[in-house]
């Protein structure tokens, strides 16, 4: 039984933000975490030498740089150090091409030839009000926009670049693929509306807050918000597995940082059978499968240009992304995968040792895919770096079926706690106005599954919070998350 007036159960992100919340707001919190360490998806740890740290999850965080919720907690005034490679994204091609996203909105697209006016008519306004198109894509999603002509500015351009008519706005492949790598992150059906709100957001950020990785490891992030939760009394319980939402009896309100699945499991039959149907029929996306390579040097990519950026993109052009992610999406697994590399130590050498240095990939494959994604992953590469097989020191590979033994919110390897289609952007887990309230008095989602979705953005955590705060403590006003 708790004792506490709030139980989370689950430190990832969302968990954290809510507990940084409701901590500040006076309030008595306990978090549980299966796990021997915090952080969900924002785990570092040593796999192979104790010198060199791999990102277990994530490692970029265009989020973390742009949401709300990182921009009032200040994460730089906290000693987080967030590392802007000159490049965001690269997307090399066959033949020795590379189509370049640079920091700088003006290098890229003097680098897309005669497609550079059209990439800075594209990009240039959702630049010019990017803290309020960030603020519309990661809200709640139940209220009207507070700014209509941002709302309009960004559907104009997703109905275009979530439908076929996209590639026909570009003349050559680069600026087509580069931008449909981005739109790839919503690990889906391509295109949809939902991918090509990714490609907006994530696209136009490259240029502005930018994609950047937190010097020594995306643990700094979650480290900094326990830190936080700690210096206003609140508990961790780790190595501390929840199995019944009984356990937690006496909490004047629960926090779930949960799939539906999760959720469903905790609930036992306590659900309203209505409610319950309704996550029994949540979707889950395609899968991630990853590898973690040690490396003895810096992929030898054949565009030198390449190995300058934080993120490289490798699915070749847009017609073979299409077909990929459509494929997936259907349950159907390709031989040449969609995979995202990241070499951390380009942005912050500080992650290597002479001699060695991690590789961070992931590929995507079917929801529950029980491939190892090692040779599939490993040739992708090679593809655009010939040689890098000659660098590999060591590697550890985690099939999308495997990965919800790590993470149980990763539901056959969903990373994204949930397919981002368009009825799933707006309604998720279920159509509710308050998506965070349950059925059952005091208990609340927060993870990934409720809006506005998946990354690291810490906005899910925070809504539900506030809404907790409202319905079981009757607190309206939002406690300053400033450090002090």
């Amino acid at each position: 039984m708790s004792t506490s007036d709030v139980a989370i159960v689950g430190t990832g992100p969302n968990g954290l933000a809510a507990g940084v919340v409701l901590a500040r707001a006076g309030l008595r919190v306990e978090l549980y975490e299966a796990a021997e360490t915090i952080g969900g998806g924002l785990r570092t740890a040593p796999l192979f030498d104790t010198g060199v740290v791999h990102d277990i999850c994530s490692a970029v965080h265009p989020m973390a740089a742009a949401s709300p919720f990182f921009r009032a907690f200040g994460l730089a005034d906290r000693g987080v150090e967030l590392l802007h490679p000159e490049i965001s994204y690269a997307h090399p091609l066959d033949g020795g091409r590379a189509a370049l996203a640079f920091r700088s909105l003006a290098e890229t697209c003097a680098h897309l030839g005669p497609d550079g006016p059209r990439w800075w008519r594209l990009m240039s306004p959702l630049l010019q009000h990017s803290e309020g198109v960030v603020d519309l894509v990661l809200s709640g999603q139940r209220s009207l926009p507070r700014d209509p002509a941002v709302a309009l500015l960004l559907a104009r351009r997703v109905a275009v670049h979530g439908s076929g008519l996209g590639p026909a706005r570009f003349r050559g492949e680069e600026a087509a693929a580069l931008l449909t790598g981005v739109a790839a992150h919503a690990v889906g059906k391509l295109p949809s509306l939902a991918s090509g709100a990714v490609a907006m957001l994530l696209g136009h950020l490259a240029h502005g807050t930018g994609w950047p990785l937190p010097r020594g490891g995306s643990g700094r992030i979650a480290a900094a918000m326990a830190e936080d939760i700690t210096a206003h009394g609140g508990v961790f319980h780790t190595g501390c597995p929840v199995e019944d939402l009984a356990e937690l009896h006496g909490a004047r309100a629960v926090l779930l940082d949960t799939s539906p699945k999760g959720f469903l499991a905790l609930a036992g039959d306590r659900l309203p059978r209505t409610y319950a149907r309704g996550l029994e029929r949540f979707r889950y996306g395609p899968g991630a499968a990853k590898v973690d390579f040690l490396v003895s040097e810096p992929i030898p990519w054949s565009d030198p240009a390449v190995g300058r950026a934080g993120t490289v993109h490798l699915g070749g052009t847009h017609a073979e992304m299409v077909r990929q992610e459509t494929a997936n999406a259907r349950g159907v697994r390709t031989r040449e995968p969609f995979v995202l590399v990241v070499d951390p130590a380009v942005t912050d050498p500080g992650r290597g040792l002479p001699g060695k240095r991690p590789v961070w990939a992931y590929a995507h494959v079917p929801n529950g895919d029980p491939t190892d994604p090692y040779e599939l992953v490993r040739a992708r590469i090679e593809r655009y770096a010939p040689g890098f097989g000659d660098t590999i020191i060591a590697h550890r590979s985690i099939a999308a079926a495997s990965y919800e033994t790590y993470n149980p919110n990763y539901v056959g390897g969903d990373i994204g706690s949930g397919a981002m289609t368009l009825y799933q952007s707006v309604a998720r887990p279920v159509p509710r106005l308050d998506p965070y309230r349950t059925p059952l008095p005091g208990v609340f989602l927060c993870s990934s599954a409720t809006p506005p979705g998946p990354s690291v953005h810490g906005m899910s955590g925070y809504l539900a919070a506030l809404s907790a705060l409202r319905h079981c403590f009757g607190i309206r006003s939002v406690p300053s998350l400033t450090p002090k």
